[in-house]
């Protein structure tokens, strides 16, 4: 399960996750974001509370920031926890992702 909180102000849209991104939720979180990056100058996603992420959901955070990045726009990672570090190292998106 996951739960989205997204918040908009000022061209900057703020998305605090909450669960896990796999396999069964990055669909859902990709359907709810993305078509909302047109109108945005920065995404900032707060992973304070994210247990858990699959290659699906790696995927989907991949994607926003290449379509961010083709549009002169930013993303960044806040709050990313040990766990979640941890895939990110492995992973390589430590080199991909604006994380603070």
């Amino acid at each position: 399960m996951l739960n989205i909180t997204k918040k908009l102000g000022n061209g900057v849209l703020d998305v605090a996750l909450d669960g896990r991104l796999d396999t069964n939720t990055a669909p859902e979180f990709q359907r709810e974001v993305e078509p909302m990056l047109d109108g945005i100058s920065e995404l900032k996603l707060d992973c304070e509370k994210l247990d858990y992420i699959s290659s699906a959901g790696l995927r989907v955070l991949l994607t926003f920031e290449q379509t961010l990045e083709d549009q002169g726009k930013k993303m960044e990672l806040r709050n990313v926890n040990d766990i979640i570090h941890d895939v990110f190292d492995v992973t390589g998106f430590l080199e991909i992702m604006n994380i603070v």
